[in-house]
């Protein structure tokens, strides 16, 4: 049924994405490299902020505490590394994606794929919130006049996002190698000259007082580890990517995944160090790696470039979610977990009601913490690792079930590694857990009772449509009676009441009249024009169309009668003139649904103007 005038093909092809599909060739799959650019920003990026927040919490007691920040960066990098190993394993064990959705669904049952799920809806929403937050940051950092408009910043980036995502237009790793490659290059750079330098080449942003609420012990180390995970975000990416990689898809995807975990660690450890030897502490209107920056080149061109390159990186960062989440919620909606609306796809590979949804809860998001990236984060920490911990548990259970050629050794690894990240887990959400925390807490289950609800509703429909069941013959009624509304006569009339002869039996022309002059006219035009239709024409003394055409088709159908209500709808060529057509059609065939349960039929007459 169409409302609307658009000119569209028979039979409309949806396109695949680069490296989607069977028809999919080896060239148009990634390389190790392409793979490092299409599935790594999300956790390169992750540079931008996770040293800081380690910052952030440590100088609560004092700037002398900043001296922990490398032995941190170190037992993260050490957590980054069991990681990488861990989900090397999982690629290996399910080279067709290794998401923690699938992977649970697979090796742990349904009630730990909707914790799964759950938790990677939360990731998704936050990965697009995060990243664009910490965009618009490095963004004022290098034009502080933006400083006071962050959430502005912010939603106009979404709203970016938001529209080229609609329109389908598809990440390509070539596009995403130079941002990658100048991100990368950037901030070893700035590690490299920042430890040739003696001393800081400039400084930038405001001195602020450093207010010591706290002493440097046990639980304020764990609170900076806990704040520093945010860095691990994204590890789990090139593992849900196998698919898209060329043969032998496997070794690309584990090298790939080495070369992230190279590059992250490397990254996080070299800024930790100068800001350990700077004494680095948070200043007014810029980022710690802005500050790290301009002590590496100064505040000249280099500073300001690099600054636009985190941006740039941290906004394609954001994107990622864009394809991931969507899809996401067309597995959801495939499985029953969500409204079956959610796995439609436009023409263009696009899944639009997943990216609007996306967009809608991100600028929800942003709002309500004021683009602040720091309020985002221990939520940001908590979903991550929810996924990474039913990886790995999952990826135990596989093993200890399928008992390949050394499954021992894999399981010790992902054993460890699912102790690890739950350990973690743990610390972040009792460390976090009045930061913000307890709204992942408070949402995970909301989404996970969600799922389930929706999944019951589906079944219970499945069940009283006996669908997958022979039913037993259709049962034959009488002649049928379709009803054409008509205004006056003329060729709508015409082609309303061809169409409806083809369809029934019998067929009434029904008119609706308030003025006695009108409905008199009409009557002596039919009977001029004799269409061989019996005309009936019910009188609204209060100009109403509805109730009346409503009223008149329950009585034709209390007989039991099989009745279809054909509504002819005039359609403009162009959209623009659709606002000039009244919409009664629409109303009549939304009510008589609702009210009735015969037929409903809309027939589009288009103009040709």
């Amino acid at each position: 049924m169409m409302y609307g005038l658009a000119r569209r093909h028979l039979r409309p092809r949806v396109p695949l994405r680069p490296g989607e599909g069977h028809r999919a060739t080896e060239k148009e799959r990634l390389t190790s490299l392409g793979g490092l650019a299409a599935l790594s920003l999300d956790a390169l990026s992750s540079v931008a902020y996770g040293p800081e927040a380690i910052v952030l919490v440590l100088v609560t007691a004092g700037t002398g505490a900043i001296a922990a920040t490398t032995p941190i960066a170190l037992a993260i990098t050490a957590l980054l590394a069991v990681l990488v190993v861990s989900y090397g394993q999982v690629i290996a064990a399910h080279p067709d994606g290794g998401g923690a959705y699938a992977v649970a669904k697979r090796d742990l049952g349904p009630r730990t794929s909707l914790l799964a799920a759950a938790s990677l809806v939360v990731d998704y929403v936050l990965t697009v919130s995060v990243s664009l937050a910490a965009g618009a940051a490095a963004l004022a950092s290098a034009y502080p006049a933006l400083h006071s408009h962050l959430l502005e910043v912010c939603l106009l980036g979404l709203l970016l996002l938001t529209a080229v995502n609609l329109r389908g237009v598809a990440e390509s790793a070539r596009v995403l190698m130079l941002p990658t490659v100048l991100f990368v290059l950037g901030i070893l750079g700035v590690v490299a000259v920042g430890l040739v330098r003696g001393h800081p080449a400039a400084s930038v942003g405001s001195r602020e007082h450093v207010h010591v609420t706290e002493t440097l012990g046990v639980l304020l180390v764990l609170k900076a580890f806990s704040a520093g995970c945010a860095a691990l975000t994204g590890v789990e990416a090139i593992a849900n990517g196998v698919p898209a990689f060329r043969a032998p898809r496997v070794r690309r995807a584990q090298r790939t995944e080495l070369m992230l975990g190279g590059l992250l660690g490397l990254m996080l450890v070299g800024l930790s160090v100068l800001i350990h030897r700077d004494h680095v502490v948070p200043r007014g209107g810029v980022t710690v790696l802005a500050q790290l920056t301009a002590g590496a080149y100064g505040t000249g061109w280099p500073y300001t470039a690099t600054n636009l390159v985190v941006t740039l990186v941290l906004g394609l960062a954001a994107n990622t979610s864009f394809g991931g989440l969507p899809v996401l919620m067309s597995l959801l909606a495939r499985d029953n977990r969500l409204p079956h609306i959610f796995g439609l796809r436009a023409e263009r590979p696009v899944y639009r009601y997943g990216v609007v949804a996306l967009a809608l809860l991100a600028a929800l998001l942003l709002i309500a913490v004021g683009a602040d990236t720091h309020r985002l984060l221990p939520l940001y920490a908590i979903g991550v690792f929810i996924g990474f911990s039913v990886s790995q548990i999952g990826l135990v259970r596989h093993w200890r079930s399928t008992r390949p050629p050394g499954w021992l050794g894999h399981v010790w690894v992902n054993g460890l590694g699912a102790a690890l990240t739950t350990v973690a887990g743990v610390v972040l959400l009792s460390t976090k857990f009045l930061e913000g925390a307890w709204v992942v807490v408070l949402v995970v289950p909301l989404l996970m009772l969600m799922f389930s609800r929706v999944e019951r509703y589906y079944d219970e429909v499945r069940a009283e449509l006996r669908l997958g069941q022979v039913p037993a013959p259709p049962a034959r009624g009488g002649p049928g009676l379709v009803v054409v509304p008509v205004g006056e006569v003329s060729e709508v009339a015409r082609y309303a009441l061809t169409a409806a002869l083809s369809l029934g039996d019998e067929v009434v022309a029904l008119a609706v009249h308030a003025d006695p002059e009108r409905a008199d006219a009409l009557r002596r035009a039919w009977e001029q024009w004799e269409p061989g239709v019996r005309l009936d024409i019910v009188d609204s003394p209060h100009r109403s169309l509805v109730e009346p055409v409503v009223g008149y088709v329950k009585r034709l159908a209390a007989d039991g009668q099989q009745v279809a209500v054909l509504i002819p709808e005039v359609e403009p060529r162009h959209r623009r003139y659709k606002i000039l057509q009244n919409q009664r059609g629409i109303l009549l065939a939304t009510v008589l649904r609702a009210r009735t349960d015969v037929v409903v039929c809309m027939l589009p007459y288009r103009l040709r103007i």
